[in-house]
């Protein structure tokens, strides 16, 4: 082992140990945990114990993130430790139910005086697939619950009081308020500027800090159940990009699986979670970040409305007010759309500096995404300051992307026209060493060949991979660029979505699994161009060796594979792809008209002429090539002998 394996062992050793050590919970940190266990098992005790001495009460769920149902659980009387009279607001009947509305030029938002929550969420510059106005939930869509002990272990579930309602003069702020009088009362205070998504949102119990159970003192737990609305046409593909998102303190930002039910449990420290679809998403940020968190999420492929549904309980830290006898937490509500310059420009704010709420827009792998941040997006954006509709915006992205390629896209022509015009000769090299037993022979000689000419098989090869990352980046891009929904071009009337040429009811064995009971038109087109383009690439890349059975065929059935696979997809995505490789073909069958292969031709044969050295790499290839026919010889003359 050299010294620079050595020197290399060691640092990893040493990230690796720095990492762990870095992410290693503090002191405080396991303790908090360990509080919460140990109240965990104590509410379980107490539980067990008031079931065994009263059988028939309901009890509702006791710290663990259970799905059980709260019917009735106790009054705000027994938890603040008073008679019933002397607390104005408790449990009443329905009818005293009622709706405070909080509104800005973004937001129209409603909230509840069963629970003091937020009772719906409408967007007001959005509207849904129905061309509805689009809520991200109403009713019993949402659950808000605080949940609190007192001393006596007596649980207070938000959820089930009844609040009562304070407006301030400007109609920006209300709290809801749980408690006879301020000396001692539960308030969720609710401010909305006057402008954007952002809202904020502060619970404070004043008067209660000595009565509280000890866990209730540090940390408030804090429960946000969503049922996500189908927002878009495509429920198949909107579910791809419907996930619950969160961000560490400090690290980055997580995902939870989208195609399957998934449950985290997590004990490091998050500064927010969302819960998203495909465009918009609910976010809660902590001014403190959250100590615990349990997050649930269930795909609901059996619902006509709704496409998932998602759990969060959260343990937030407490901040004790100068007074001494409030405790406060303060968090923030996002309530919008999941466009990349919109969470972006929070980030500039002071209050919201680091959050990297962007990461919430997927626009793919680190080592892709740096392409739609920092080209994609800012030229897309230039673009839309002209008022230019979308479908010419895409098609003004794809004609520069494709000059800016085009040196690549001309370098891997120039070196299919040198294998092309090499073609004869290389005809003539395979009638000199035929069949198989001269394969290694032929090829060596196929290889002297383009050595000598100054051509290589694999020179056209590096242009098209250094493409790759920016087709993929586009890939990412469209499908979470909110700028495409409800755009209409051509026979598109929405290009965050599929058009359809066909449509059809029931399932069809195989078609309705993979195309999803529809036709796209941008699809097929795409398709047609993608076929043509492989014919022609493969009659212009043809250096005239032969090629395995079936493999000519295989770009064929990529074609129609990538048929199958997008038909879902944006069609704006597909409009893209349709319109990429239609310049293509155009820009290879220009580079035709300008490149004289007779010219080239007389390049090649001249470049045989003169001395080449060759390569470390061509020497090796040449070397490994000459053992590889020494190991044949041999080979065939042991067979020989054994045939004797």
């Amino acid at each position: 082992m050299d010294k620079n394996t050595v020197i290399g062992l060691v640092l990893i050793a040493a990230v690796v140990i720095g990492f762990s050590i870095y992410t290693r919970p503090s002191a405080e940190q396991i303790a908090q945990q360990k509080r919460v266990r140990d109240s965990l098992a104590q509410v379980e005790a107490l539980r067990a114990q008031q079931q065994a001495e009263q059988p028939d009460k309901t009890v509702g769920d006791s710290l663990t993130a259970s799905n059980e149902v709260v019917e009735q659980g106790p009054s705000a009387a027994d938890f603040f430790g008073t008679s019933a009279d002397s607390v104005a607001v408790q449990q009443t009947p329905v009818a005293a139910e009622k709706l405070i509305t909080l509104e800005n030029d973004k937001l129209r938002l409603k909230l509840n005086t069963k629970g003091g929550g937020v009772y719906s969420v409408q967007l007001k510059d959005y509207l849904r697939y129905t061309k509805d106005s689009l809520y991200l939930f109403e009713g019993n869509e949402a659950h808000f619950n605080l949940e609190l002990y007192n001393r006596k272990s007596v649980r207070l579930m938000s959820g089930d009081q009844f609040f009562t309602p304070i407006v301030s003069a400007d109609g920006k702020s209300v709290i809801m308020r749980l408690g006879d009088d301020t000396a001692k009362c539960i308030d969720f205070v609710y401010s909305l500027p006057d402008e954007g998504y952002m809202m904020n949102f502060d619970i404070r119990v004043a008067g209660m800090k000595q009565d509280l159970h000890p866990e209730s003192q540090t940390n408030f737990k804090v429960r946000w159940e969503q049922r996500i609305r189908q927002q878009e046409k495509g429920r198949a593909f909107e579910n791809r990009y419907a996930r619950i998102h969160y961000k560490y303190d400090k690290q980055d930002a997580k995902k939870m699986s989208e195609t399957k039910n998934d449950n985290k449990e997590l004990s490091e420290p998050l500064k927010w979670f969302a819960f998203k679809d495909q465009f918009f998403t609910s976010v809660i940020i902590a001014e403190k970040p959250f100590s615990n968190t349990i997050f649930d999420s269930k795909v609901l492929d059996g619902d006509a409305e709704y496409i998932k549904d998602y759990r969060a309980d959260v343990w937030v830290p407490v901040t004790v007010a100068p007074s001494g006898n409030e405790l406060n937490i303060k968090l923030d509500y996002y309530f919008g759309p999941a466009h990349y310059n919109t969470l972006k420009a929070y980030g500039k704010q002071e209050k919201y500096k680091n959050l990297d709420l962007q990461e919430l827009v997927d626009l793919g792998y680190p080592w892709v995404s740096w392409i739609n941040k920092y080209f994609v997006i800012p030229i897309f954006n230039v673009f839309q300051r002209f008022g230019w509709s979308i479908g010419i915006i895409i098609l003004l992205l794809t004609l520069l992307v494709k000059i800016i390629l085009s040196p690549l896209t001309y370098k891997s022509y120039m070196s299919s026209a040198k294998m092309r015009v090499l073609r004869p000769q290389v005809k003539e090299l395979e009638a000199k060493y035929p069949g198989q037993e001269k394969a290694m022979e032929r090829q060596r000689a196929i290889m002297d060949l383009y050595s000598k000419a100054g051509a290589s098989p694999m020179s056209g090869c590096m242009p098209m991979l250094l493409q790759m990352p920016v087709l993929l980046a586009l890939f990412w891009f469209f499908p979470s660029a909110i700028e495409l929904r409800q755009q209409s071009f051509l026979w598109a009337d929405d290009l965050s979505t599929y058009d359809a040429l066909i449509k059809w009811g029931g399932n069809i064995p195989f078609l309705s699994k993979y195309l999803g009971n529809h036709i796209s038109i941008f699809c097929v087109l795409m398709t047609v161009v993608n076929v043509i383009y492989t014919k022609y690439n493969m009659a212009s890349t043809d250096t005239g060796q032969q090629q395995m059975a079936g493999m000519k065929y295989m770009p064929y059935f990529m074609s129609v594979f990538m048929f199958f696979f997008l038909n879902s997809y944006p069609s704006g995505l597909n409009y893209y792809y349709f319109l990429s490789t239609f310049f293509t073909v155009a820009i290879s069958t220009a580079f035709k008209y300008f490149v004289n292969e007779d010219k080239l031709l007389a390049q090649l044969e001249a470049n045989k002429k003169k001395p080449k050295k060759k390569s470390g790499f061509m020497a090796r290839l040449e070397e490994a090539q000459k053992l590889q026919e020494q190991q044949a010889r041999q080979r065939a003359k042991e067979n020989a002998k054994k045939r004797r």
